[in-house]
């Protein structure tokens, strides 16, 4: 079973803030996240996947994505 963290720690843990991952839940581009009523939790499974997807080897590789 993978950690769950609220974003503040999801934040810390991918190196962004947790302003910007409120804005990727509402626009997208983001990684997975659960809601429970009010409460946002992301699973470490989806933070680390979701960086992983991001990797790049040079700037070329994402120019123009």
């Amino acid at each position: 079973m993978s950690t769950k963290l609220r974003p503040p720690a999801a934040a810390d843990y991918t190196g962004t803030r947790p302003q910007h991952l409120a804005k990727l839940r509402v626009y997208g581009g983001g990684p997975r996240f659960i809601k429970i009523g009010k409460k946002i939790l992301y699973d470490c499974d989806d933070l680390d996947a979701w960086l992983n997807k991001n990797k790049h080897a040079s700037t070329s590789e994402y120019i123009g994505m």
